[in-house]
């Protein structure tokens, strides 16, 4: 396990405790509970307007347009879109019965431009413990396709570029780029800088982790994994709810949403067996995301997927999405 490994969020309920603990902690340790607060509930605001600073950066409006101007004579059914820039079919698959029953939820896309995968922050604004739900955020951005993305607000470190534009650069742990050219890589974000990562022509990273499969393998030391080790969050361990993200071939990828912690419905998977989903599905290549009830899946107009089975979304801070 490396420190990078550790560096990840637990998904779950792992958010509302730290929320709940704090607060009780409030009533007992006065000022150190009270700088817990501030870090993990409260929200703060470093850029206000996102669109308005991405438009701002260097050749990020003209990316942004070409990303979406190919998208006429679009269909749209229950489960697929074509369009000029994609192609997405969404489909559900439930395993086992009884308690050990899972379901969840893929979607295999194919991009003419890699650049048509965007991602939008919660609020529009990027910032710590800044939330909104997955099919809001969605919505603000005309998405007919959408996911939850890694809650890079949950945590002040970690790589994030979105949309060709830099926001943070603290590298810390095992991250996923998203290039231009529709190729996506697994790196360690603690070998590079999020300069030298636009240079070399990423669009998007994720930081969360760990990586699933290693050259179609699944990785070694995936139930070890630890993250977030401040606050008493420590692991992702267990069947959980999750969300990952596959690749299949370039500008080929396939994004699961494993519902999760509802018996009869669907318990949720471990690293393991989310590997072994990513494995199944064709891809060489797999990375896990935020999960727990923040695991969403969003198409034309609505939830695909049940979090936590009770059809009811919790915040996040940022989504990944093809626009209409």
């Amino acid at each position: 396990m490396t420190p990078q490994q550790r560096s990840a969020r637990k998904p779950g309920r792992v958010r509302r405790a730290v929320t709940a603990g704090a607060v009780a902690f409030t009533l007992s340790a006065g000022g150190a509970a009270a700088w817990a607060v501030d870090r993990y509930v409260v929200p703060h605001v470093e850029i206000s307007d996102v669109s308005a600073y991405q438009a701002g950066q260097a050749g990020t409006a003209a990316d942004t347009s070409a990303a979406s101007s190919g998208t006429g004579g679009a269909v749209t059914t229950d489960s697929t879109h074509v369009s000029d820039s994609s192609n997405i079919s969404i489909s559900k698959v439930t395993t086992g019965s009884g308690d050990t029953t899972v379901t969840y939820y893929v979607a295999d896309v194919v991009l003419s431009d890699a650049t048509a995968l965007q991602s939008a922050f919660a609020n529009n604004s990027f910032g710590e413990n800044i939330t909104e739900n997955t099919s809001a955020i969605a919505a603000d951005n005309n998405a007919v396709f959408a996911i939850n993305g890694d809650y890079y607000g949950f945590r002040d470190t970690g790589i994030v570029i979105r949309n060709g534009v830099v926001f943070r650069d603290a590298g810390a742990r095992q991250g996923l780029a998203f290039y231009r050219d529709g190729t996506v890589k697994v790196y360690d974000e603690t070998t590079t800088t999020a300069a030298q990562l636009v240079a070399d022509g990423v669009w998007n990273t994720l930081s969360f982790g760990p990586s699933l499969l290693d050259n179609g393998q699944v990785a070694a030391g995936i139930e070890d994994v630890e993250v977030d080790t401040n606050f008493g969050n420590h692991s992702i361990q267990g069947e959980q709810p999750r969300t990952a993200v596959g690749v299949i071939d370039q500008n080929h990828l396939v994004f699961v949403v494993v519902d999760g912690r509802s018996p009869g419905y669907s318990a949720g998977v471990t690293m393991t067996g989310l590997a072994g989903i990513m494995q199944g599905l064709g891809a060489t290549t797999a990375y896990n995301i935020d999960g727990g009830g923040s695991s969403t899946m969003y198409f034309n107009g609505s939830l695909v997927n049940n979090p936590l089975g009770q059809d009811k979304e919790r915040g996040t801070s940022d989504i990944l999405y093809i626009g209409q």
